[in-house]
């Protein structure tokens, strides 16, 4: 009888045991969880290099292109990456560099010799700005709000469940005053993004697509920009060559930018 109770207890304990890990596992993560887990998708941890290919489309047909070779690290302290990004084509832009570190952003032109303050609301072409094409942490620039659980149709019009974040500048770093994001429920992809100005208006609507494993993780290869007023008006940034690199924390100060050469 004594036995019976003992063996009753214990299978209440480990059902009790069972049934709270259970509603653990289906406790939906927070906002900053989110779109912490997406950072991580599209940026690699490691110092790194990745090239892209930005294409002006303007109804279907290519109107300007413009090669680019991004040189990124995070900084350990911030938590936020340095960028030197190096313009590669067309040949009138070859050898341009733009620099981000912290809050400040340069463009240097070795033409002229100088280098003149930037912000990364400038467009670069097309659509894309220049903080379009720059590498960030989203959770370290925007303070997240879960809005929602959506199914959304991506750039090739299939369906995926999302987390739909609502993203609002937290630091003076952020590029866009507003975003919203969709991030699909499974995988932590980024699916598309809708940016915003500081008047509130809606600029473009961005969708990420064509994931590869790169770096150790699967990441975006191609993103479509779209314009928010006239949809005839896309730009596609394509990224490719990801690789591991040396980046040399010297590349992040605005006196090395006469000497930089990318090997």
């Amino acid at each position: 009888m004594r036995t019976s109770l003992v063996v009753r207890c214990v299978m209440f304990v480990l059902a009790f045991a069972s049934s709270s890990a259970v509603a653990l596992a289906d406790t939906p993560p927070s906002a900053a969880e989110v779109i912490s887990a997406a950072d991580k998708i599209r940026n690699p941890l490691q110092p790194f290099r990745v090239s892209l290919a930005l294409v002006e489309y303007q109804s279907g047909q290519a109107h300007d292109t413009v090669n680019l070779a991004v040189h990124a690290k995070l900084d350990p302290s911030t938590r936020q990456y340095r960028n030197l990004v190096r313009y590669s084509a067309p040949a009138r832009d070859a050898g341009k560099l733009v620099l981000l570190s912290g809050s400040n952003m340069w463009f240097y032109d070795p033409a002229a010799k100088a280098s003149i303050r930037i912000s990364a609301q400038q467009r670069l072409i097309g659509q894309a700005s220049n903080g379009d094409v720059l590498t960030v942490n989203l959770a370290h620039d925007y303070t997240p709000r879960i809005a929602g659980e959506e199914s959304v149709q991506d750039a090739d019009h299939q369906a995926h469940d999302t987390w739909h974040l609502d993203l609002a500048s937290a630091t003076g770093d952020a590029a866009y005053a507003r975003l919203e994001t969709w991030i699909e429920k499974a995988t932590f992809r980024p699916i598309k993004t809708k940016f915003y100005s500081d008047s509130g208006r809606l600029l473009k609507v961005a969708y990420y697509r064509r994931y590869k494993v790169l770096l150790g993780a699967a990441r975006p290869t191609e993103t479509i920009i779209v314009d928010a007023v006239d949809s005839h008006l896309v730009t596609k940034v394509t990224a490719s060559d990801y690789r591991e690199e040396q980046v040399q924390d010297a590349w992040f100060q605005r006196e090395y930018l006469p000497r930089f050469s990318e090997e």
